[in-house]
């Protein structure tokens, strides 16, 4: 299950705008102050004799800085949705599923050290297969990571507001294919400059859309 249009029309349907510009302005900063930290202390240990080659490390830990940073976005994508991930879920329901909604008010991050570790995770397996990359298998085995990670994580997420982690876990085993279908779509549109900023809210309106249309499924069923 796919729901393209349904993700696209909620964003305006379930005034998320706001949250989108929020979201945005958030992975550019955490992109930036990477690069910031990473070009300064290449700065302060480049101690060349010549003031060009200096100059020259610090450019290329800058440059290779951002393009780290920028890939390393899908492994930040669950850590800044966490922000935002209960007033997305609240607002979507209450736009398209109001008689399903939760009756507790959205918290702020209720997750935080869930995705605090789910991050940590991510970003060591991703700096582990890095090195495939010269061996021209990195970016396929890339995309089959974060589909898994990502898939697994919204989802989770989305049907954790309702059951809890443990119950989400056992439906997704039963829907792998249409969770991880979803992973690899989210994973494939957080390579997409300047789409991936957005990644953490639209991401969580998909896995919103497929929770609900699992449970619609399995009601139809019995």
């Amino acid at each position: 299950m796919f729901p393209f249009i349904k993700t696209i029309a909620s964003i305006k349907r379930a005034k998320l705008i706001s949250l989108m510009i929020s979201c945005a302005l958030l992975a550019l900063l955490i992109v930036i102050i990477l690069i910031v930290l990473i070009t300064w202390g290449a700065s302060y240990l480049a101690e060349f004799k010549t003031e060009w080659m200096n100059a020259l490390v610090t450019s290329f830990a800058g440059v290779l800085s951002g393009v780290a940073g920028w890939f390393m976005l899908p492994s930040l994508t669950i850590l800044i949705g966490g922000i935002f991930q209960e007033t997305v879920i609240h607002r979507v329901e209450k736009r398209y599923y109001p008689d399903k909604m939760r009756k507790e008010s959205p918290k702020f991050w209720p997750d935080f050290f869930h995705d605090i570790k789910f991050t940590i995770k991510s970003l060591i397996l991703n700096i582990l297969i890095f090195p495939t990359y010269f061996f021209a298998i990195g970016f396929i085995i890339s995309i089959l990571l974060n589909t898994y990670l990502l898939g697994r994580e919204f989802f989770e997420t989305a049907a954790g507001h309702h059951h809890g982690k443990a119950r989400a876990r056992e439906i997704l085993k039963q829907n792998k294919s249409t969770i991880y279908g979803g992973g690899l779509v989210i994973t494939l549109m957080n390579l997409i400059p300047l789409l991936n900023v957005f990644m953490p809210i639209i991401g969580m309106v998909w896995m919103v859309h497929v929770y609900h249309f699992i449970q619609d499924k399995t009601e139809i069923d019995q």
